[in-house]
Order: C-alpha cells, then structure tokens, then sequence
C-alpha cells in the first residue's frame, strides 16, 4: 500500500507519543496553532470552533470530545476543523488541572461532601467502577447478577461533579480563548493576504517583463 508505513511501531511507542509526541507538546501547540491561522474563514467563525474546542475539554466525555467540539461549533456556527483542534488545548499537561478545577468547582455547587476518603481515592472510584462495567458485561453471557454500586459512587462523586462543575470555567476559558484568538487570526490572515498580494504582483511584472523581452526580439 502507498500509504502504509513501512515501520511498525510497537503498541508501546504507541502510547507513549500519544502522552508525549516527538517534538513536545510545545512543537504540537505550535503546529495547531498554525493549523488554526491558515483555515479559510471570517477570524470570528474560526474563533467560534476554538470556543467549542477549549469549553469541550473541560467536559468529562472522554473519548467523544470531537464528537462535542464538533456539535458545539455546529450550533455556534463556527468552524469545526478549528473546534476539533482546538480540543488539543487538553493534554496530559493540562488535564490534571483542569480536572482538580472542575472537580473543586463541582463539589462546591452541588454542596457534596469534599472528604475524598468517604468512599476512597479518586484512582479507586475508577478502578472499582471500571471493574463494575466489566463484570455486568460479562454478566450477560455468564447469568450471574449485576452490580452497580461502584458506577453508582463514580457517577455521583466524580462523572456529575465533574459535569456542572465544567461549565463554569470551561466557559470562562473558552470566552478568553475566543477573544484573544479573533485579533490574531485577523493579523495573521491580513499579513498572508499582504504577501499573496506581493507575491501575484511579483509574478505579473515577471511576466511582462518575459513578454517585453520577446516582444522585443
């Protein structure tokens, strides 16, 4: 096949660039980033998807963020390549915090109790409620009954908590993101218009040039 690669990597290499990629995340930022400048529309369209983008990651549907992006950019009329780039604003650098502040801002909405030994550690919410989803699927074949109470405490100590207490800085961030992101996309397109500009008035005094010479001989 044309496209395949011709070395495979291993699942462990995998994963690994998927947490850190080869150049740093500074180098992907940057690459997004450029990605971003170049998409052909109005700087306020374009900044509408990176409104979705940024607001979707502070949303705990991990796994369905694009899916989100993308329907939040369709509602706002914005664009959706750039709401789909722009859920790279989380990454394992910047997910650990976001969580603490949804999580914080959740609990303190919702009024829950903000003792994390209640019903244990957070990473023991997850692995008891992934071990509940595990054992009810296999449930269906094996017959044997369902458990939900792990998922139960997950939903209602960390999925709900994490939900509503999303919003708010989510939509703080996001409104940031959009006002800062208008001007400089407008900057850069109003420059690489410029050099388009130049460049096309380049080329067409070549040609007269070239069409002066032969006229000439």
């Amino acid at each position: 096949m044309v496209f395949k690669r011709r070395d495979r990597r291993p699942i462990w290499k995998i994963a690994l660039e998927a947490l850190w990629p080869r150049g740093g995340w500074g180098r992907a930022a940057r690459y997004v980033q450029h990605r971003l400048h170049r998409l052909p529309d109005a700087p306020e369209k374009i900044a509408r998807g990176i409104f979705a983008g940024v607001f979707t990651t502070f949303t705990p549907f991990y796994g369905l963020h694009f899916v989100c992006a993308a329907s939040i950019a369709f509602i706002l009329r914005g664009n959706i390549i750039a709401s789909l780039l722009a859920t790279f604003f989380g990454n394992p650098l910047t997910y650990v915090p976001i969580g603490i502040i949804s999580m914080k801002t959740g609990y303190w909405l919702l009024g829950l109790n903000k003792d994390p030994a209640m019903h244990g550690s957070l990473g023991r919410k997850f692995a008891e409620a992934g071990q509940d989803l595990w054992h009810n699927i296999l449930s269906i074949y094996s017959g044997a009954p369902t458990d939900w109470h792990g998922l139960s405490i997950f939903y209602h100590e960390v999925f709900f908590p994490y939900m509503i207490g999303g919003i708010i800085p989510g939509l703080i961030v996001a409104t940031i993101a959009y006002y800062l992101s208008v001007p400089v996309i407008r900057v850069y397109q109003n420059r690489r218009r410029g050099t388009l500009r130049d460049k096309l008035a380049l080329l067409k005094k070549k040609k007269k040039q070239a069409d002066a010479g032969i006229a000439s001989d």
